[in-house]
């Protein structure tokens, strides 16, 4: 399924979840770092606010005349006709432009219905032709959302974040097997009181933000009108339509200058030094804490990487993670910043 812009409510219109609108903003600018988790009570906008990511997502360059709208810019992420068609020459490919999508994995999907599956009978003479692609295709180069992903079944978790991390889905039957591109940023919600997620795939899902209960009164007041201005829906969303369109234009020139964003050898210092010193599991943490920093950077059109935009990070990146092999809790906004200041403490000495 595939959100409507006209019809989903303004991402500039929802109040608080500020970590949670960060944490998206930076996967579609660098959608290597990894995907998203929300997690959260029932009620708090977690649906809501991936449905509104319809209004802020920049456009793409796809190969129209391939089944999985393969990107042009890089062959790694071609099918073998695309990149057939690309050795010829660029220009023997069709290209077009769209804007990226949310495709929404349904309940209950079942894994021929996810992964894909090929008719065998088709398959030696047929090829690719007898692929019937599944959710995994559709997703290529858009956003992968998944509601509940604290229900969805194992195997699937697993299957889909394998594929998350490699680009690439196979679908293999009676040792014939098929592969084309399917890298996309995945975003899951879940309420944590129907179930936790393994720490595995916590740690694969590489951003994390709580959805929480608001508390402030006029912000909860806020969200009493503009719910109750929908009523007029049009003109409310013409103020917030604008809004979107500046943060998407914004998404879409940071996706350029990502490229030339630089992490000094102290800030790589300073995020390996974190991580170790929070004694966090694993190496994952450190590349996707540089990633989200470089990302930050370049949603503020900056080319450098500044202290804040690491330690911002660092909450999305750190509050879920495992550490000393699962025995003790993820560290806290208080701990991460405490640690954060201590290991700038000597720096700052000797300035």
């Amino acid at each position: 399924m595939v959100s409507n812009n006209s019809l989903t409510f303004p991402f500039s219109a929802l109040i608080g979840l500020s970590d949670a609108k960060l944490a998206l903003i930076l996967s579609i600018i660098d959608p290597l770092i990894g995907g998203v988790l929300i997690s959260g009570p029932k009620g708090t906008g977690k649906s809501t606010l991936v449905r509104a990511l319809s209004s802020i997502l920049p456009k793409i360059e796809y190969i129209t005349d391939c089944p999985f709208r393969c990107s042009p810019n890089d062959p790694k992420d071609m099918c073998d006709d695309c990149l057939q068609k690309n050795l010829i020459g660029r220009n023997s490919l069709k290209i077009d432009t769209k804007q990226m999508e949310i495709v929404t994995l349904p309940l209950g999907a079942t894994e021929d219905r996810v992964i894909g599956s090929l008719d065998i009978e088709k398959i030696i003479g047929s090829g690719i032709e007898a692929l019937s692609p599944g959710i995994l295709a559709s997703a290529n180069q858009e956003i992968l959302y998944i509601d509940e992903i604290n229900l969805l079944p194992d195997h699937l978790v697993d299957t889909i974040l394998d594929c998350a991390a490699s680009g690439i889905n196979i679908i293999e039957r009676e040792n014939i097997s098929v592969r084309h591109p399917s890298r996309f940023v995945l975003v899951g919600t879940m309420n944590p009181e129907e179930g936790d997620l393994r720490p595995q795939l916590l740690d694969r899902l590489s951003l994390f933000a709580h959805a929480g209960n608001i508390q402030d009164i006029d912000d909860r007041i806020r969200i009493l009108e503009i719910n109750i201005q929908q009523d007029n829906w049009h003109k409310m969303s013409e103020e917030y339509r604008r809004k979107d369109f500046e943060t998407q234009n914004r998404i879409q020139a940071a996706r350029k200058l990502l490229p030339s964003v630089q992490l000094s050898n102290e800030n790589k210092r300073l995020i390996a030094t974190l991580c170790m010193a929070l004694k966090v599991d694993g190496f994952r943490s450190d590349i996707v804490l540089a990633r989200a920093s470089r990302a930050k950077a370049a949603s503020e059109e900056r080319n450098v990487v500044l202290l804040e935009d690491i330690q911002e990070c660092a909450y999305l990146t750190l509050l879920h993670r495992t550490r000393e092999g699962g025995m003790r809790e993820p560290p806290s906004r208080i701990e991460i910043n405490k640690t954060f200041a201590q290991i700038l403490e000597p720096s700052n000495k000797k300035k």
